[in-house]
């Protein structure tokens, strides 16, 4: 019995010894899941704008179509390639704005309107600021000649003369700064809205504002002044719009301009700039049957009622 224990225990140790370590496996990091780059959203196309357009009636003219949506029909002419504003084929589709990135450029009219004079060159609009022109600063290589020179310079004195005066050092004090900008003066006319507008003429309104007539008829004495309902430039001077007689219109800005008919005289030329109140017209009957001023006020080519902006007589 002995025997047979020790040998189970000896089987049991020989058991033990046989078995190893458990084994150690290494587990690998998960792989993350591919990148997948989304193509770029398609941008969606620009809508451009209609470009508007005026297509030729019987009967009219440049400066017409050029009154009934606030334009200049210098411009108009420009923008549609018209050399001969005095012919306009019926049918014909005008564009009634620049080209796209087109800067502003003078028409090529070249031949006058049928009762106008020769065309007049346009200039920049009134309170243009003209570009100043600073003088340019020479280097030259540092040199006792050259510094004595601008010494002399400075001083006075002439740089080719044998000695040169020492420069003068300049006394310590307070450097005064910049006063402040005085603010400039506002021209009337200049804003879009804001226009100081007067009475071209006083006188009884004979026939108010309607859709049919576009403006009001207001009477007077053949002769009498004319006056610029406000600040601008003279854009049309002459007798080529049917029904207006001799007629003046005058841009104030992009937005507003004014129209002056049946005029007897004509007193200021085209491109010319007119202040507020300037005499521009006498009074008189051309193409009507008695003396009054037709008179208009288009904001962006639309009528307007003209006792709407007028100040009170």
């Amino acid at each position: 019995m002995r025997r047979l224990a020790l040998g189970i225990a000896f089987l049991a140790l020989a058991g033990c010894a046989a078995r190893g370590p458990a084994p150690v496996v290494e587990r690998a990091a998960p792989t993350p899941p591919p990148v997948v780059d989304l193509p770029a959203p398609t941008p969606e196309p620009a809508i451009e704008k209609p470009v508007p357009t005026h297509v030729v009636k019987r009967g009219e003219t440049l400066a017409s179509i050029a009154l009934q949506h606030g334009l200049e029909y210098r411009e108009l002419a420009a923008w549609n390639n018209i050399v001969n504003p005095n012919r306009l084929e019926v049918g014909r589709v005008l564009v009634l704005q620049a080209p796209a990135g087109s800067p502003p450029v003078a028409a090529p009219v070249t031949t006058p309107l049928a009762t106008g004079a020769a065309p007049i060159e346009a200039r920049p609009l009134a309170n243009t600021q003209t570009a100043k022109v600073e003088p340019r600063a020479s280097k030259v290589p540092y040199s006792d000649r050259a510094l004595s020179q601008m010494n002399a310079a400075e001083s006075g004195a002439s740089p080719l003369s044998g000695d040169a005066p020492p420069p003068i050092a300049p006394t310590p004090g307070p450097v005064p700064g910049p006063g402040p900008a005085p603010a400039p003066e506002k021209a009337a006319g200049t804003d879009k809205e804001d226009i100081d507008w007067t009475w071209p003429v006083k006188g009884r309104v004979l026939a108010p504002f309607s859709e049919a007539t576009k403006g009001m008829d207001i009477g007077g004495r053949k002769g009498a002044a004319v006056l610029a309902a406000a600040g601008g430039r003279v854009i049309y001077a002459d007798a080529g719009v049917r029904g207006y007689g001799k007629l003046i219109i005058i841009k104030h800005n992009d937005t507003w301009v004014s129209a002056y008919a049946h005029n007897e005289n004509i007193l200021v030329k085209e491109q010319q700039d007119v202040r507020k109140g300037q005499k521009i017209a006498e009074m008189g009957s051309s193409d009507t049957d008695q003396v009054k001023l037709h008179f208009e006020v288009r904001r962006q080519g639309k009528p307007v009622d003209p006792a709407k902006v007028l100040p009170p007589m």
